[in-house]
């Protein structure tokens, strides 16, 4: 699955931009979906029919963007604004490589972040307080003229970071939320006879506002949907006092976050399946955030919702990480919630 995960996390399809991804995941899982379509924002909604004579339908859904920036101003000399597309911290930027797509020839071109300063005072603040104000991108530019040829204002890029393989822990860009992606496409080809309709949703724009959830599950209305996404941690050195989040202790089941409670019915299906078949799992309260599991809660006339998370350091970071053995269980978790007849 190690390949699987590298393949998605290393494409680049920040929010409002996810064309690419779509495209690799429709041929990831080609032969392995009764049907798929594209919605009119551009969900990708696959689906694998159930064995049952009244078979339920649930939802799995993972978002396919990641977060990233727009070009929003480019100097005389070459040199770009930004601003975020989604949750991106400028202090994570400083020193980052960013790419983008050449307006030409669709090459890669790549820049590199730092912080604007005219005396060691100013430098030492912007260090400070950072700020999308302060901060500009150098992609090797000679003039106004040489950059336009390259990129241009509205265009959308993201980190420049490759997959980096621990063994057991797995480092990338972009896991937030490709692991889930990863993870719904690994259940899609391993089942072959669900007992239930199931669904898969990679769904777009969630890092600027769970768009794409809250219209993606309009049409099914499933009987349950279950977002799958990142969490943060608190096992690194002074992490949360208030959190009990661990990499390796197995696929965290949300209670709930700050935009949503999962539905009860949604956190017993998985925690019996996952104490029934021996599989390790952590009960999540996360005390900031939100997933898409807010969305389908607000779809039609409700749907019962809730989430099951990947722990992740670093989330929004060049530098995500989590754990293959907790990815593994998750696949293991949800195949067997999906199998459970009604």
């Amino acid at each position: 699955m190690k390949e699987l995960i590298k393949k998605l996390v290393e494409v680049s399809s920040p929010s409002g931009r996810e064309d690419s991804i779509r495209e690799t995941i429709i041929n990831e899982l080609e032969g392995y979906v009764d049907e798929y379509r594209v919605d009119a924002i551009g969900n990708l909604i696959v689906r694998k029919a159930g064995s049952a004579e009244n078979p339920k339908k649930i939802l799995l859904d993972g978002h396919a963007d990641e977060i990233g920036v727009v070009i929003t101003n480019i100097d005389k000399d070459g040199f770009l604004r930004i601003d975020p597309v989604g949750g991106v911290n400028p202090l994570m930027l400083l020193g980052a490589v960013m790419r983008f797509r050449s307006k030409s020839d669709g090459s890669v071109i790549r820049g590199i972040v730092s912080f604007e300063s005219e005396t060691a005072r100013d430098l030492q603040n912007n260090y400070k307080n950072p700020s999308f104000d302060n901060l500009f991108l150098d992609i090797g530019a000679t003039s106004k003229p040489d950059a336009q040829e390259k990129v241009s204002i509205g265009q959308f890029g993201t980190y420049d970071a490759g997959f980096i393989d621990q063994g057991k822990r797995l480092i990338s860009k972009a896991m937030d939320d490709r692991i889930a992606c990863a993870i719904i496409v690994q259940l899609f080809r391993i089942i072959e006879n669900p007992v239930n309709d199931l669904y898969g949703v990679f769904s777009v724009q969630e890092e600027v506002g769970i768009v794409g959830a809250s219209v993606a599950g309009y049409d099914i209305m499933p009987d349950m949907a279950i977002a799958i996404d990142v969490t943060g941690n608190s096992d690194t050195p002074k992490g949360f006092k208030r959190m009990d989040l661990q990499l390796g202790k197995g696929p965290a089941i949300k209670i709930k976050d700050r935009a949503s409670i999962s539905d009860r019915k949604v956190v017993d299906a998985l925690m019996e399946a996952a104490e029934e078949n021996n599989i390790p799992y952590q009960p999540e309260v996360l005390i900031f955030g939100g997933t898409n599991a807010h969305g389908y809660q607000l779809t039609r006339s409700g749907i019962p919702s809730g989430t099951l998370s990947i722990v992740s350091r670093y989330v929004h970071s060049p530098h995500e990480m989590v754990d293959y053995d907790d990815v593994i269980n998750a696949v293991e978790l949800l195949k067997r919630v999906v199998e459970k007849k009604s």
